[in-house]
């Protein structure tokens, strides 16, 4: 198994597009590695990048320490797995899972056993005689996978290999996929536009806007802290409530004036009455009971959506509407007035200009 090390890279296009913007990453050794963005952010053109399918303009790739920038595809050691699955038609399983080996004129007989084999990692067994067209879905998303391991790379690059499924076979692969990671061990770089896939599958996520990266971490330190409002807005299944504020400090904590009422925050180095963003998850803000006397926010719900074990409740805070989730049994009628607190360490504060989140100041000695 190998690394990645990429340095300064840059894919333009003829037209200029700077695809690919001077990007710095490390991928260790057998870690599940997600790229993740919008569509045209940079992250299926880094992957081919990687792969050696589209040129770099500037920097460089290493795969195992080995400088790979100028060297073709099939002299890099990766295996790839595209999000059409490119399958031969007119070939049968078998066939397809081995032909990489036929290409590198490896022995019929060792081509058998390794479809076999490959097929009975990938509970393909019994239809190695069949062709693509006779194949579900995630059938051929397996097989898809069995050709790219049967090749032996040293790296498995994945190129939103989950999106054509339905909703119920992505669950199922998305845990089979994880598993099979695990078990082979390989270095795995894996795109995707779906952060739940990214949160769920990756060790580590790194988020792309216009060719750059936005925020690399663990999908905890994604989700809990997006190092900037662009992270902020994309990452969640419900969207993170962003909110004008303005801080005023109160002994360990500050508190930010919002619409509706003010919310707690851990100090930050900013100047007092200083203009800023306050992010807060709606997971992360509670529909209190009872009288509440610190910071809070007060206001009447909108709309309350139906998400199943929870409900996305919408409430108007003083012209601006605010997220929470919240149990379905404990769900508010719609006109109905709550009173919304939170956490302080919940609460992220963002500079008003630029976006990106200021640090918390650490906690006194004791």
């Amino acid at each position: 198994m190998a690394g990645i090390d990429i340095e300064g890279l840059a894919t333009v296009y003829p037209n200029g597009v700077r695809a690919v913007d001077g990007l710095d990453l490390h991928v260790a050794d057998g870690e599940f590695f997600a790229l993740l963005g919008p569509s045209g952010c940079g992250k299926t053109t880094l992957l081919r990048t990687i792969a050696g399918l589209e040129a770099a303009t500037e920097g460089t790739v290493r795969i195992d320490s080995a400088d790979v920038t100028r060297l073709e595809p099939g002299k890099r050691g990766v295996a790839m797995v595209f999000q059409d699955y490119a399958l031969f038609p007119h070939m049968n399983v078998s066939e397809n899972i081995t032909y990489p080996l036929k290409v590198r004129r490896v022995a019929p007989a060792t081509r058998s056993g390794v479809a076999t084999r490959t097929a009975g990692e990938l509970s393909l067994q019994g239809l190695l005689e069949r062709k693509p067209a006779q194949l579900s879905g995630g059938q051929q998303q397996r097989v898809a996978l069995a050709r790219a391991i049967a090749s032996e790379g040293k790296v498995l690059l994945l190129d939103e290999p989950l999106s054509n499924l339905d909703a119920r076979l992505r669950l199922e692969a998305r845990t089979f996929l994880k598993k099979l990671q695990r078990d082979l061990g390989i270095t795995t770089v894996f795109v995707t536009h779906d952060q739940a896939e990214a949160l769920a599958l990756a060790d580590r996520i790194a988020v792309m806007d216009s060719g750059k990266l936005r925020q690399l971490g663990s999908p905890r330190e994604v989700f809990a802290r997006p190092s900037n409002t662009f992270v902020a807005n994309f990452i969640g299944s419900t969207p993170m409530n962003l909110l004008p504020g303005k801080v005023t400090s109160e002994s360990d904590i500050s508190v930010v004036s919002v619409p509706g009422g003010s919310l707690p925050a851990a100090t930050v180095s900013v100047p007092a009455d200083a203009e800023v963003t306050v992010g807060i998850r709606p997971e992360y803000l509670t529909v209190a009971s009872g009288d509440i006397s610190g910071p809070a926010l007060r206001g009447g719900v909108v709309v309350a959506e139906n998400l199943g074990t929870q409900s996305l409740v919408t409430v108007d805070c003083d012209g601006t509407l605010v997220g929470v989730t919240v149990p379905e049994e404990a769900e508010p009628s719609p006109g109905s007035a709550v009173v919304l607190t939170a956490p302080a360490t919940r609460v992220l504060l963002y500079d008003r200009e630029s976006g990106e989140l200021l640090a918390r100041q650490p906690a006194p000695v004791a």
